[in-house]
């Protein structure tokens, strides 16, 4: 991957993270992510240092997510019609 996708994947994560707080009124807590002390906005950092946010956010989100207690919605095959919408 290159670091112009990989600082794009840092700024949509952060933006999942942003708006997830938005809609739940829940933070998330970023401790490790926050201790790389690194942003989508550091482009002199290098490939490495991002990735390891990515995936040290990634993991916080998830984490939270599991941990949350949001409804989940579960998929039935009976419950579906045998129809699929199209749009023409």
């Amino acid at each position: 991957m290159q670091k112009e996708e990989l600082l794009h994947l840092h700024m949509l994560m952060i933006h999942i993270k942003k708006y997830y707080e938005t809609i739940t009124n829940q933070e998330i807590p970023t401790k490790r992510y926050n201790s790389l002390e690194i942003s989508p906005v550091h482009i002199h950092k290098n490939k490495k240092c991002h990735k390891d946010a990515i995936l040290a956010l990634g993991e916080e989100i998830v984490t939270h997510l599991r941990n949350s207690q949001m409804m989940r919605v579960g998929y039935s095959p009976e419950a579906a019609s045998g129809q699929v919408a199209a749009e023409h």
